[in-house]
């Protein structure tokens, strides 16, 4: 471990000298996660992606995507672009990331069952907003929005979550 890991820690995720609050998956950590558990996968993963709202918040780095109104994240086992960014319109289940609330305004993307992913082994654990204060996910890390910002502009690709 190193202080450039982003670490989850029963008090929080601990990051760069800091310790934020944040909520994980509904269905706590597992071993072995399916899709729809509801869980957040025990491992070591890497961050591949940062995506944000720019209609809502100023780039948080050099390397962020912007999340446009054709965005989306396929969460179909079914479709061959299974826990794959995807563009609309799109004939599989897919989550939307650019949604009405601010819970995917800014997004840290993860390498869990990624980029070869295996049908079932779940989809997109992500780093987003929380609903509030200890309101599980479905599977990813949620943060208070200002934690979310200071972390993912300091963040890079490759930049560790352990989990």
């Amino acid at each position: 471990m190193t202080p450039s890991d982003l670490v989850l820690t029963p008090s929080g995720v601990r990051f760069a000298g800091r310790t934020f609050p944040c909520s994980i998956g509904r269905g706590g950590v597992v071993s072995n996660k399916r899709e729809g558990d509801g869980a957040t996968p025990r491992g070591v993963h890497r961050v591949v992606g940062l995506l944000y709202r720019p209609d809502r918040l100023a780039c948080p780095a050099p390397w962020a995507l912007a999340i446009g109104p054709g965005d989306l994240w396929s969460d179909d086992v079914r479709d061959p672009a299974y826990n794959h960014h995807v563009r609309a319109p799109h004939g599989f289940s897919h989550e939307k990331l650019r949604r009405a609330d601010p819970l995917y305004d800014l997004v840290l993307v993860t390498d869990w069952n990624w980029p070869d992913a295996v049908p079932g082994r779940g989809s997109a654990i992500f780093l987003h907003q929380w609903r509030r204060p200890g309101f599980p996910t479905e599977g990813c890390i949620a943060f208070r929005r200002s934690d979310l910002i200071w972390i993912a502009s300091r963040a890079c690709p490759g930049t560790r979550l352990l989990v």
